[in-house]
């Protein structure tokens, strides 16, 4: 669903993405509430509103993806997803680099190597073109201090996007009232197909972020790392194959430098995450209690048999 929501956007191309993201926190935020009084989980809300920290945390969380979202939405109606799927494609290395630089974490000699692949990518593709890719950076960083800033909110995927898209809604409502005051909304004035498309998007936005939460808990890690790669990949050949959009060698070039470090990447959290799994094996074949004893030879016949 995130590799296909191109195709969403394009279809609402000829309205400013601003207005289109407004639309999308407006609508997001009833869809959350529905979803909220369908599974009954109220309990988190009160506490969360006696944590400062953690609201400025969300503060920080819902302006990231407003960025991340506008961004997106922008690039698609440029003819730039291809930069938009490089964007996703960084995202992991760059989401490693944030562990090393923020929390401190060690990586192992496999995964410098990626960074430092993804990290030499951007600089070709940057002398090729003469600009740094500015697009791709700004949509990889804002998901990943996105990323970061969520983990410490401790909030489950419904929770938090119901919290984001309640600090989005108020400055997204404003805007379309504003718009709508002036004359210059499309939703009313481009007939209704078009407004059911602005309308459903917040179940565009919400429904495959709920997914992947539901799936966190049923799916191994290392299976959710490899299904990261679904979505970019899927932007990347609609680019390509379905909006004709260029792609010259030196783009092939920073393509297959990002292509190929991720494919380290995931070559070591599969090995890492194979070795894991003989070691919590091993260890739980060492706790387990010895054979029993044998019989001794002197007991009776009936007692051994």
């Amino acid at each position: 669903m995130w590799g296909l929501l191109p195709l969403y956007w394009h279809e609402l191309e000829g309205t400013p993405a601003g207005e289109v993201l407004a639309h999308r926190v407006a609508w997001s935020l009833p869809t959350a509430l529905l979803l909220l009084i369908a599974v009954r989980n109220w309990s988190w809300i009160r506490p969360l509103l006696r944590q400062p920290r953690r609201l400025a945390l969300l503060a920080a969380t819902a302006s990231l993806i407003t960025v991340n979202w506008y961004l997106f939405i922008w690039a698609v109606a440029e003819d730039r997803v291809l930069e938009a799927s490089l964007g996703y494609f960084i995202n992991p290395l760059l989401t490693i680099a944030t562990g090393v630089l923020l929390l401190r974490e060690r990586l192992r000699r496999p995964q410098w190597v990626a960074v430092g692949i993804g990290g030499l990518a951007v600089v070709v593709m940057a002398v090729a073109y003469g600009e740094v890719p500015w697009v791709s950076l700004t949509l990889s960083v804002t998901f990943a201090l996105y990323g970061l800033a969520k983990k410490r909110t401790a909030l489950d995927g419904l929770e938090g996007f119901t919290a984001d898209t309640t600090l989005q809604f108020l400055p997204a409502a404003v805007f379309l009232v504003i718009l709508a005051g002036r004359g210059d909304s499309t939703f009313t004035s481009e007939g209704p197909g078009h407004a059911l498309l602005l309308a459903v998007s917040g179940v565009a936005t919400a429904l495959p972020l709920i997914l992947f939460g539901a799936a966190a808990v049923r799916v191994p890690l290392s299976t959710i790392g490899l299904m990261q790669y679904i979505a970019p990949a899927t932007m990347f050949l609609l680019g390509w194959l379905a909006f004709d959009e260029d792609m010259p060698a030196e783009r092939w070039a920073g393509f297959l430098l990002v292509w190929a470090a991720l494919c380290i990447l995931t070559w070591d959290a599969l090995r890492n995450a194979h070795r894991n799994r003989r070691a919590t094996a091993l260890a739980a074949g060492n706790a387990l209690p010895g054979p029993a004893a044998e019989p001794s030879s002197r007991q009776p016949a009936a007692l051994t048999d």
